[in-house]
């Protein structure tokens, strides 16, 4: 390191040093200075540096659960698939048993089970739960949506499933045109592979068909008396036609530029955050306020990270565009700890133990600190920010950690001011753990976070 290097570094600690707000996640007391910052903020994205940290996913909860009590907030989605996660919603809405909590997580079958099927998730689903049977209107309950789109063959069957109920000549046609990918035997890469190859047809037109009859046939149905139970059945079929024709889309360009289908996905979890926005004010007659849980690589915006220069959006990027200074943003970082990762695809579910950061990371500088577990304002225009704002390495840790490749398979270039609005580092973390260590996963489909498990 030269000497202005070092120099440089030593003010950037310094002044780190002055500036972070000491967090402990277990006591509430952190939880208003972070809800003052939030604002009047209509949604929230928080993040997280791996998909297997303890630690990330207690502090979502923690925050989730406070502005849920303290600012109105209506709905939270997840990166998790919309057919997956709908039956957590149904749980936390009070349908089915009280005691079916652990059932109702089982929905995660396929790799990785762990990000919404772990210990962290099963208590905050009951107390989600038991606050919504306290509701004084079924409108005020909050409600819980997956953004993601790879659940194709089970939105498909859904939509057939509804359409059989209320109209079987419309559920015959369905039928016939989800048909289409019969020929691929539910393999989205088989699919992907002939479509490519002009071996067969894409399935374009006929997903196009079924997502504008069900529009045609929901809105025909429309009924302004209708109770909240049909409002919301109508807004699951209609957006599982929607997964439908985006996850199609998808699957069709996986063979080409790996941006195209980064894109395609963060362009369908912005819609569909735009879709939940439009239901729930739908249902509650106000501005809707919604909490988001993703990877930070989907809630930080892109342009302000090397994304950018591969062509890259995400939907932290997206909500800024949209909706400005009426979304918030917190990113989380660590160090050194354990984490709960898998080797490779489809590969066994473990524990693994956390390279220390690179010399010259956000991470590295961090674990500097006299301070081991913080909160970082990255709104204030200050000495700090502005040394914070020169592009440092940043770790990105998904489903699938390489230890042996850190650098390469980890790490990228970011602008943290940019990125986040806010940020939170627990220098030692410690892995999640997996509610059911047997799970088997299925592989008719493709792993759902490929091919990067963010």
């Amino acid at each position: 390191m030269t000497i202005r290097k070092q120099a440089i570094s030593e003010k950037l600690i310094h002044l780190l040093n002055e500036s972070v707000i000491p967090f402990d996640a277990k006591k509430e007391s952190g939880y208003p200075v972070l809800a003052d910052l939030i604002g009047d903020a209509r949604i929230v994205l928080l993040g997280e540096a791996s998909h297997g940290t303890l630690e990330f996913y207690q502090t979502r909860m923690a925050l989730s659960q406070y502005l849920i009590q303290k600012k109105g907030f209506q709905a939270i989605a997840i990166e998790g698939n919309w057919t997956s996660v709908y039956p957590i919603h149904r749980y936390c809405q009070g349908q089915g048993r009280a005691e079916d909590a652990i059932k109702t997580l089982m929905h995660f079958k396929r790799f990785p089970a762990w990000m919404w099927c772990n210990r962290a998730m099963l208590p905050f689903i009951q107390q989600l739960r038991h606050y919504n049977e306290h509701c004084t209107h079924p409108s005020d309950k909050v409600s819980f949506y997956g953004l993601d789109l790879y659940c194709l063959h089970e939105s498909a069957q859904a939509v057939i499933d509804y359409l059989q109920q209320y109209n079987p000549i419309a559920a015959k046609k369905a039928t016939e045109r989800y048909a289409c990918f019969d020929h691929a035997h539910t393999d989205p890469e088989l699919y992907s592979y002939l479509t490519e190859k002009c071996l067969r047809k894409s399935c374009l037109h006929e997903v196009t068909l079924q997502l504008l009859e069900t529009y045609r046939i929901l809105y025909q149905n429309l009924n302004l008396e209708m109770d909240l139970s049909e409002k919301e059945k109508q807004f699951y079929i209609t957006q599982n036609a929607r997964v439908v024709k985006n996850a199609e889309q998808y699957y069709r360009a996986m063979f080409e530029p790996y941006h195209v289908t980064w894109n395609i996905r963060d362009q369908h979890m912005a819609d569909t955050l735009h879709n939940i926005l439009s239901h729930v004010e739908t249902l509650t007659n106000k501005p809707a306020k919604i909490i988001i849980w993703a990877h930070n690589s989907h809630v930080g915006d892109a342009r302000a990270t090397e994304m950018t220069e591969r062509k890259e959006i995400n939907l932290g990027q997206l909500v800024k565009e949209r909706f400005n200074m009426n979304s918030f943003s917190l990113g989380f970082s660590t160090a050194i700890g354990t984490v709960t990762a898998a080797r490779g695809w489809n590969g066994r579910t473990e524990y693994k133990s956390i390279n220390p950061p690179i010399q010259g990371s956000y991470e590295w500088f961090f674990h500097q600190l006299k301070e081991k577990n913080f909160l970082l304002n990255l709104r204030k225009e200050d000495a700090l920010t502005h040394l914070l704002q020169s592009p440092q390495l940043q770790r990105a840790i998904g489903v699938v950690y390489r230890p042996e490749t850190e650098r390469l398979s980890h790490y990228y270039f970011s602008h943290l001011p940019y990125q986040f609005d806010a940020l939170i580092h627990f220098d030692k973390t410690h892995a999640l753990k997996p509610l059911n260590h047997q799970i088997q996963y299925p592989t008719e489909e493709l792993p759902e976070t490929y091919p990067e498990g963010y």
